[in-house]
């Protein structure tokens, strides 16, 4: 497992509300996602070096949380 850096973010709060309802909607944490919104901003910038495995695995974990209701 990657190590982690803790570090304290200010944002407004009306973003922060926005991020609180989308991660509720996927079942995830708030930090789980803001780390994913910025994995996935660094992917699509491609500034990011992934593994062909490590990408497979987030690939097939984006679609299990996009299923329609």
């Amino acid at each position: 497992m990657s190590k982690k850096k803790a570090f304290v973010l200010r944002i407004d709060i009306e973003k922060l509300d926005a991020v609180e309802k989308w991660a509720n909607d996927e079942f995830r944490s708030v930090n789980g996602q803001l780390e994913w919104i910025i994995d996935r901003a660094l992917k699509d910038a491609g500034r990011l070096k992934v593994t062909k495995s490590k990408d497979l695995t987030n690939e097939q974990n984006d679609e299990s949380n996009n299923t329609s209701v």
